[in-house]
Parts: structure tokens; C-alpha cells; sequence
């Protein structure tokens, strides 16, 4: 593998071998740190963190992972640079870029993190953009590896908003990666065709299948894996909560679609999950909508707190799993160490 100098923008940038040796490499950082092996391999370098939307997982994990390579890390929050503002995204990248030695990006458009890295002279990593969230497929793809022993061949089912980042990145990451997706959803919140048919492409070469449906139950019949994801997405006005809760509360992953599953099967999720009233927006939510729809009643949504508490719920392995996995791709975009 030699990844020096590469941007991480969306998985359809990289090969099959690519990705999986980047959860290689992930799977063997993790074990390095579980037993206490140093790996400040990047000890010269520093690295700026570019934050348009507020995150935990992904925070933690840019961070948590830089300085166990020995790199200094900057964090520019949502008030913290002049990005849009009073500079242009061309040209906060030619600033950053002479300062640092990659620059990550938690935003909203595709366009932006493209603009960094045209520009930026050295990598740039997607943290999350309104269009593809890579760096949360690698652990996904980690967690899934580590819980089934292979990613080729699994039926994994994804139920919800399919046409949002995760749904497009999980389609792309399973069509690279030999698997076959499946995702229920109203037909209205399927990707774009025209991502489909450059899926469909990718899958002919790997042996997977690309898979679309309205029925859950069908979808979600002996699978590996169900995997869902909020409902409505960061900077969503709140408008759309009614209407989002009527279109998707039949994809509501709850013990019924578990069941239906093989008895092997793992629950996915990228949190933060609605599973019940114990937060700010869930206890709203239930006290606004619980009358007229008696499935978010408690504050659930698009999970159940039975299915995200049971055994084979792995989202908080999935959650730690974004560290190693994003130390790993600052690793081989920054190091010909590995290659």
C-alpha cells in the first residue's frame, strides 16, 4: 500500500485492496495500542482539524489519533476560523496547507472538501460532508470484519434515509467490498441513479449486488447486518421532523426486524441514536409527535432501546472503532512508513 500524499475524500477514490488494507493497518494500530506498543510514527507532523458541524466520535477520534502518532493537533470549530466568511474555502486551504500537514473536514458541502484539496498542497481527509462520510464505512467495515470474520459475500441492509451520506457511502463501500446491499426505504429516499449506476459498475468487477426495496422485512430477511442512521441530519431545519418521522417510521429497526435477521446478525448504527427520551431532542420529539405516532412515543425513532441495548448491537465497538481506523488513514496518507 502507498497512500503518501493522498486525499480521503469518498471511498470511490480507492480500490478494494486499498480499503482493506487500510482496516489492516487500522486492525493492526489497535492491537499496537491495546498492548501498549508506541506508535508515534509522525512525531514532525501537525495536523488542523476544520469543523463546520459540532461531533463527538469524530472529534475524539482525529484527536485521540494524532497525538498517539505524536502530532499536534489544532481544532477549528464552528466559530473558529474565517472559512466562508471572510476567506474563501480556495483560499483558507493555501493558508492551512502552508502551516500544516493535513487538514481534516467536518462540513456540509462536497464541494468544500474538494476545494481544500485541490488547493491545500498536502492531504485532506472528509470527516463528514452532506454527501459521503468515508472515514465511518473504515470502521464500520473494522467492526463488521472483527464481529463476522469477512466483509465479501455478507448481506447487509441498511433501513432509512438512503439518499443521505451514510447511505451513499455504505452502497459504495459494500459494492467495493463484495457485499450485498440492501436498503428499505421509501422509494423517494433512494440514491441518486446516477450514483447506482456507478455502484452497479463497481459491483460487476467485486461480485456484489446493489439492492432496493420498500419492504423492510425483505430486506432485512437472513441478513449480517442492519444498520440505520438519524433520521433527519445535522442542520436539517426542524420542519422536517413530521414529515420525516411519517415517511420512515415502518423502517423503525426494532426486535421484530432483529428477529428477522440471521440469529448471527449485528445492529450498526454511527450515533448519536434516538432510543429513547433521555435526551434534549428525543424527550421533544416524543412530547410533540408521541400522540400521533406511537412509535416514537418514547423517544424512539429510528432504533429501538431494546435492539441498541441487546447483544448483538456493536455500535459502541463500531463508535471506538472510528479512532483506530482514522489513525490509520492519517497514517498511510502522511507515512510511506507502511508501504
Amino acid at each position: 500500500m502507498n497512500l503518501k500524499g493522498r486525499n480521503f475524500i469518498t471511498l470511490l477514490d480507492f480500490t478494494s485492496e486499498e480499503i482493506q488494507d487500510l482496516i489492516n493497518l487500522a486492525a493492526k494500530l489497535k492491537y499496537e495500542k491495546y498492548d501498549s506498543i508506541p506508535h508515534k510514527h509522525l512525531t514532525d507532523k501537525n495536523v488542523v482539524l476544520l469543523f463546520q458541524k459540532d461531533s463527538t466520535r469524530t472529534r475524539c477520534a482525529f484527536e485521540v489519533g494524532a497525538m498517539d502518532l505524536g502530532m499536534g493537533a489544532t481544532y477549528l470549530g464552528p466559530t473558529g476560523s474565517q472559512m466562508g466568511k471572510k476567506e474563501s474555502v480556495k483560499d483558507t486551504a493555501r493558508v492551512l496547507g502552508k502551516m500544516y500537514d493535513g487538514i481534516e473536514f467536518r462540513g456540509y458541502l462536497q464541494q468544500d472538501v474538494e476545494t481544500l484539496a485541490e488547493y491545500a498542497g498536502v492531504p485532506v481527509w472528509n470527516g463528514l460532508t452532506d454527501q459521503y462520510h468515508p472515514t465511518q464505512i473504515l470502521a464500520d467495515f473494522l467492526t463488521i470484519q472483527e464481529k463476522l470474520g469477512s466483509l465479501k459475500g455478507l448481506k447487509f441492509t441498511y433501513l432509512g434515509d438512503a439518499r443521505n451520506n451514510m447511505g451513499n457511502s455504505l452502497m459504495i463501500g459494500c459494492a467495493k467490498m463484495g457485499m450485498h446491499f440492501y436498503a428499505a426505504a421509501p422509494e423517494a429516499l433512494w440514491p441518486k441513479q446516477e450514483l447506482i449506476d456507478k455502484c452497479n459498475l463497481i459491483a460487476q468487477e467485486t461480485g456484489a449486488t446493489l439492492n432496493f426495496t420498500t419492504d423492510p422485512m425483505k430486506a432485512t430477511y437472513h441478513a449480517d447486518v442492519l444498520y440505520t442512521d438519524v433520521w433527519v441530519s445535522m442542520g436539517e431545519p426542524k420542519e422536517v421532523w413530521e414529515s420525516r418521522i411519517q415517511e420512515l417510521h415502518p423502517y423503525q429497526v426494532d426486535m421484530k426486524l432483529l428477529k428477522n435477521a440471521k440469529p448471527t446478525a449485528i445492529f450498526m448504527h454511527c450515533l448519536p441514536a434516538f432510543h429513547g427520551d433521555n435526551t434534549e431532542v428525543g424527550a421533544q420529539i416524543a412530547s410533540e409527535f408521541g400522540q400521533q405516532f406511537p412509535k416514537v412515543k418514547f423517544g424512539e425513532l429510528e432504533v429501538t432501546d431494546d435492539v441498541i441495548e441487546s447483544k448483538q448491537s456493536v455500535v459502541f465497538e463500531e463508535a471506538e472503532n472510528r479512532m483506530h481506523t482514522i489513525k490509520a488513514v492519517m497514517l498511510a496518507t502522511l507515512s510511506d512508513l507502511y508501504v
